[in-house]
């Protein structure tokens, strides 16, 4: 230990010992507790920037905090580097995506390991190279096997930009996930996995991890499922054999109906208007706004426009003549892409009808709590004749509902949708919002999907034995939106595997949400290629106990990987419903842009990155994870200021320097055990501020509290500081205290600042360094942690009457009031002129009185 702290010195040399003693590589064979602590998995873009780091930095402290702690702890890293960036530097730059994908990679490790992140090395993969989307294909093949995959001309959601297919999840709002540009719809043959097979399960499993999962997550999980109970119902239409199926949860309001609503995108639609004068306009209409589809169509915020087709349907319960519209407030991804209009009862609708003057009638009335409760209700509820100035969408009473009338609205679902489906016209039912994941690509850089197509036997999978499927070294990339695979004949012609003829292979490639889908169970066996997986690791390692990473991911890979560790279970990898225990979603880093006052996310594009190379070479590394996790709690955004790194180079090279002031003394040999220990005041004080700071700091580090962790760190040192004593002077019981203070400090500074530590522990006369040593996480002694209490002895005219407990820095006036509001001083002055209260700070209180 140098009596200087120059970061990159220290940080140079424990890298090295790292990497030489493998300290961070997790083995199979250790017989402690695992921990499976996991970030995700980075794009390898080229260069990371300081939200990375930050993601990165919570991870690494919490797998130091475990490893100290004396768990067997899994800590992987590996690229999600299939996608379009790759193939878009091709297109514009006429590189290969392949070596962009590698040299990006290389960089970006190297700036993961000059940050010091303790991650597994040997476990590292990349979703690019074959030994990885192997798997990809092999996993295709089982769902296909289990009728889980499967191929059907659809509508899909098309990127004019990006020039290919985006899931429903990734054109959420009506815009391209990735560029933000307007989302059109095209008919086109593609790859489904029926992730709806799994709705209910992923509705029902939530309460599994609803305890450890941020509710914002599992709330826009549970909205994008979108399960919705209630019924189907058939309305005939008018002078055809056409029905039109709809789906409602409130089947109770049906004889408020005012018309039928589908949505734009419907497909009964053409059929319906065959030979009508109308077709044209209604046409016109329905390409209006499914070409204006915005985030504030599905949220319901956008101004409601319709049309009236002309159609006419029947209402199956009133008998009733109901028209046909079209509207922009109707979505196909929900229910059935048709609704009954009842405007008393739905504030949507409600709208509706008042921009374009429709019929409004009442149907439920409300009624007390007491009435909800009671059979049968009175049939005085509610008044169904005044003008409504807007809906009532709670449950009540039925009234205007025929034979219904009078009953409770959960009486009326059940048995009107009893009624329905033994007339043949409708059955109670479970929807779901989400749709069947889309996963063929037309590009070249992802995992090409294993399908074969001959002439004579038509669709066939690629045998097992042959997997993988390999990308050729390189296809031209026209940006066209066809597939680049198409135009490489190499690739593209091939042999049946069952006539042995001539065939052709798949060109489309799968989306690269497949491939983050399950990596994490890659880490556990990377190198296996018999299998993904060893399901005995498997049970060994997953679920992964703790998984952090952005907010972004809520809904698309989110749900996907719960999808596909279901189907795994199914097929035996696995034996639990849910991949993740714990979920942190940390907050962006945010940076001003240049020449504003505007805070946004760091980014290339918009120029307020911040390169951590740079703040590596400047500060340390040990400074920059410090203050990224110091700067603000995890959840929350982080504004980045460069003042606040210098403050935490300070804050290390104080600790430093003290650390060296001491080392001489505490590392000589024969001191003593704290049994021999009868400390000064000032040593007790010591003490108990490290036992304090060790409890509080393993309490914050279960909830990832990363940033009162810091504070208090910092407040234990202010201690030692305070103390002052002469390392070469004192005596040693406060030697001890210095001591015990010390390393504890060092041991929970590890997992902020791992270099610094590891320099000062050695220079505390440890060798090996913290995780071969004899090095713990530090446990506080209640006892010893307790804040310290005063006996106050109180005198009434001189006379000890009583005594009071009170905090060493209790003030004058809380001891005074302490002593009269003592109840056996009260009985002594009842009904006595207290003359004066003479207090001893810390001493004495004497209440004299006449």
């Amino acid at each position: 230990m140098d009596e200087k702290y120059f970061p990159e010195q220290i940080e140079n040399k424990w890298q090295q010992r790292w990497r030489e003693t493998g300290v961070f590589e997790a083995k199979t064979d250790d017989p402690r507790e695992k921990f499976y602590c996991l970030e995700m998995l980075p794009y390898p873009s080229g260069f990371l920037h300081m939200g990375h780091v930050r993601n990165y930095s919570i991870g690494d402290a919490l797998a130091w905090f475990k490893r100290l702690q004396g768990f067997n702890v899994l800590h992987p890293i590996g690229w999600d580097s299939f996608g379009q960036p790759a193939e878009q530097a091709a297109i514009k730059r006429g590189v290969n995506p392949r070596d962009w994908t590698e040299e990006n990679i290389a960089h970006m490790r190297g700036q993961l390991q000059r940050l010091g992140m303790s991650y597994d090395w040997s476990r590292e993969i990349a979703a690019h190279r074959p030994d990885y989307y192997k798997w990809d294909q092999w996993f295709f093949l089982k769902m296909l096997e289990r009728g889980l995959a499967y191929k059907k001309v659809s509508q899909v959601n098309w990127c004019p930009k990006e020039q290919t297919v985006l899931s429903n999840e990734q054109s959420s709002g009506g815009l391209c996930w990735r560029c933000g540009t307007r989302v059109e719809k095209r008919d086109l043959e593609q790859w489904f996995l029926r992730i709806t097979d799994y709705a209910e399960q992923l509705v029902a499993d939530m309460k599994q991890i609803d305890a450890r999962w941020p509710d914002k997550v599992l709330k826009r999980q549970s909205d994008w499922v979108g399960r919705s109970e209630g019924a189907f119902i058939d309305f005939a239409v008018k002078d055809s054999n056409k029905k039109i199926r709809v789906f409602t949860t409130r089947i109770d309001t049906i004889f408020g109906a005012n018309a039928i609503v589908l949505s734009a995108e419907h497909p009964l639609l053409t059929e319906l208007l065959q030979g009508s004068a109308l077709k044209q306009d209604v046409d016109a209409f329905a390409e209006k706004v499914k070409s204006e589809r915005t985030p504030d169509r599905e949220t319901g915020e956008e101004e409601k426009e319709g049309l009236n087709t002309g159609v006419l349907a029947i209402n199956p319960f009133s008998g009733e003549i109901l028209p046909v519209w079209v509207a922009n407030y109707v979505l196909m991804e929900y229910g059935t892409g048709a609704v009954m209009s009842v405007p008393a009862h739905d504030e949507r609708d409600f709208e509706f009808a008042q921009k374009y003057s429709l019929p409004i009638r009442q149907v439920i009335a409300p009624v007390s709590h007491e009435q909800m409760n009671a059979e049968p209700v009175p049939t005085t509820a509610g008044d169904a004749s005044a003008e409504m100035k807007h809906s009532f969408t709670d449950y009540g009473v039925l009234i205007n509902s025929g034979e219904w009338g009078g009953k409770l609205s959960k009486v009326a679902i059940a048995e009107m949708a009893a009624h329905a489906k033994k007339n043949g016209f409708g059955e109670a039912a479970v929807t779901y919002r989400i749709r069947d994941w889309g996963v063929s690509r037309q590009r070249f850089w992802g995992a090409p999907v294993p399908v074969i197509y001959c002439d004579k036997c038509g669709m066939a999978p690629v045998p097992y034995e042959q997997l993988p499927v390999m990308l050729p070294e390189n296809a031209a990339f026209t940006g066209t939106g066809e597939s680049p695979l198409a135009g490489v004949p190499e690739f593209v012609n091939t042999t049946c595997p069952q006539c042995h003829g001539p065939a052709r292979r798949e060109t489309d490639t799968m989306d690269t949400f497949v491939d983050s889908s399950w990596y994490f169970f890659r880490y556990l066996d990377p190198h296996n290629d018999a299998a993904p997986f060893d399901t005995r690791m498997a049970k060994q390692w997953t679920p992964v106990d703790q998984y952090i990473g952005g907010d972004s991911h809520a809904v698309m890979h989110l749900i996907y990987t719960r999808f596909w560790t279901k189907f795994m279970r199914d097929i035996g990898l696995v034996p639990f419903d849910e991949p993740v225990k714990s979920l942190l979603t940390q907050g962006m880093v945010t940076n001003r842009i240049e020449g504003t006052d505007e805070w946004k996310a760091m980014s290339k594009s918009l120029g307020n990155g911040v390169d951590p190379d740079e703040m590596i070479a400047a500060f340390g590394a040990d400074a920059t994870r410090l203050f990224v996790l110091f700067a603000a709690p995890v959840e929350n955004e982080l504004r980045w200021s460069e003042s606040g790194i210098e403050g935490a180079v300070r804050f290390l090279r104080r600790v430093y320097t003290m650390v060296w002031r001491w080392r001489e003394r505490l590392s000589q040999p024969g001191q003593i055990e704290p049994s021999d220990v009868e400390s000064s005041p000032e040593g007790r004080a010591l003490r108990r501020k490290t036992h304090q700071t060790i409890a509080k700091i393993t309490s914050d580090f279960e909830q990832l509290h990363l940033n009162t962790s810091v504070a208090a760190l910092m407040e234990l040192f202010n201690q030692v500081a305070e103390f002052n004593a002469d390392p070469a002077t004192a005596p040693a019981e406060d030697v001890f205290a210095v001591r015990e203070a010390l390393e504890a400090l060092v041991i929970m500074l590890a997992p902020f600042s791992p270099h610094i530590a590891e320099e000062m522990w050695e220079g505390l006369g440890h060798t090996g360094g913290l995780l071969q040593d004899v090095a713990r996480w530090p446990v506080a002694d209640p006892e010893l942690a307790r804040r310290e209490e005063l006996e106050i002895p109180i005198q009434v005219n001189g006379k000890l009457r009583s005594r009071v407990i009170a905090a060493p820095d209790v003030s004058e006036e809380d001891l005074r009031t302490s002593a009269l509001a003592d109840e056996r001083v009260r009985a002594l002055i009842q009904g006595r002129e207290v003359v004066k209260v003479i207090v001893v700070p810390r001493r004495l209180v004497n209440v004299v009185i006449r």
